[in-house]
């Protein structure tokens, strides 16, 4: 079938938006992969997995190869290392780019973000060109978090929308649908942000390239297996980041206006 042909069977088969590829990064995930494959598999039977496993010492990659051979819609990618979580979705969006997917979506393989709420974010995608899960626009909730969580993650919403100039709510949150044309358009070749600030940055983007970005209500549930990859060095990175993406944004609008 040539790439025409390809591009015409995916439409009819998919829509206009063409196939979907969920990436799931992990990293000692053994507990949960399983479970959230299958979950995802089941609200959106058409959407295509990729798990982008980094070396798991859990064997999470080993169970993610088993999948794959039981479903022809599960993919596994193998990393050499833990190399953070943005390194994990530059690679998946690569394969997912390179594959020909029209829509790739960024999930956590933990169940905090829950797979039965896809079907509204490919929704509202048929009008966007990014969609946002987010915890903090009306409707949104998160369950079972501790308040310092949540003066955390909202803090660092915030932190980011006032030094960014930017008016998305839920800018650290890492439920996500793009458009293909969207990731390419973001120039990802130049992302070098690792940890939860690499959302930060994706969101910031799209907005400076001018593409139009929709917030979708979710909940978000704390994980119940395994543990979680947040850390000091994580926010670290994220606070001295988005400072410095904020105060070059402002040099560079002051250059724009004092240039004849």
């Amino acid at each position: 079938m040539n790439e025409g042909a390809k591009g015409r069977e995916a439409q009819r088969r998919y829509g206009p938006l063409g196939r979907a590829l969920v990436i799931i990064p992990t990293f000692n995930e053994a507990e949960n992969i399983k479970k959230i494959v299958s979950r995802v598999r089941a609200a959106v039977p058409d959407a295509d997995v990729l798990v982008a496993d980094d070396n798991s010492p859990d064997g999470t990659g080993k169970l993610a190869d088993e999948l794959a051979v039981e479903d022809e819609q599960v993919h596994v990618l193998h990393r050499k290392g833990k190399e953070g979580l943005g390194a994990a979705y530059l690679a998946g969006f690569a394969w997912g780019l390179e594959h020909e997917y029209g829509v790739l979506i960024e999930m956590d393989a933990d169940g905090s973000h829950q797979p039965e709420e896809l079907p509204r974010l490919l929704t509202a995608l048929k009008g966007a060109d990014l969609v946002l899960g987010s915890r903090w626009v009306p409707g949104g909730r998160v369950v079972n978090w501790p308040k310092y969580r949540e003066f955390l993650s909202r803090g660092g919403s915030t932190y980011s929308r006032l030094l960014l100039g930017i008016a998305i709510r839920d800018v650290t949150g890492g439920y996500r649908a793009f458009r293909a044309e969207t990731l390419r358009g973001l120039g990802l070749s130049e992302v070098a942000s690792q940890g939860y600030c690499f959302q930060v940055d994706l969101a910031r983007r799209a907005v400076a390239a001018g593409y139009h970005v929709v917030e979708v209500p979710i909940t978000f549930v704390e994980r119940e297996l395994g543990d979680s990859k947040m850390n000091r060095n994580i926010a670290v990175e994220a606070l001295w980041r988005v400072a410095g993406w904020g105060l070059s944004d402002r040099a560079n609008r002051f250059r724009g206006r004092s240039t004849p």
